[in-house]
């Protein structure tokens, strides 16, 4: 499945944007999804991610409850809602889809595909 992050930008903090990653695979909703972010210097760090159906989700705890992933396998999109962004959200943001549905959905390594990633900048 081939994927394509859109929808990043410049905000202040608090505000919010909203991510998508469209997919041009068939068999999108047959994969689970996930969100990645990597800031300058830093590793890649898991954000959240979705099972198959939607029915699942999960976060990392410096997301949670500020971030919503979401995904409409009609629309084969997946979407990534972040609000009250602060500058440590400041990163390139990239889609991921793992087809073994593997049970650790935070390590990057478990997911096949990836999306060429869009960048976040948040300014305080």
């Amino acid at each position: 499945v081939q994927l394509q992050a859109s929808g990043g930008g410049l905000v202040q903090a608090g505000g919010s944007l909203r991510l998508s990653c469209a997919s041009s695979g068939r068999l999108f909703s047959s994969y689970n999804l996930g969100w990645f972010r990597q800031a300058p210097g830093k590793e890649r760090e898991f954000v959240a991610a979705i099972v198959w159906s939607g029915g699942t989700t999960y976060y990392a705890d410096s997301v949670r409850g500020r971030f919503t992933i979401s995904r409409d396998n009609a629309k084969n999109t997946l979407y990534l809602q972040m609000s009250s962004l602060q500058p440590e959200d400041t990163a390139v943001y990239f889609c991921a889809a793992d087809g073994k549905w593997s049970v650790d959905y935070s390590v990057a390594s478990n997911y096949d595909n990836w999306g060429q990633g869009t960048q976040v900048t948040v300014s305080s």
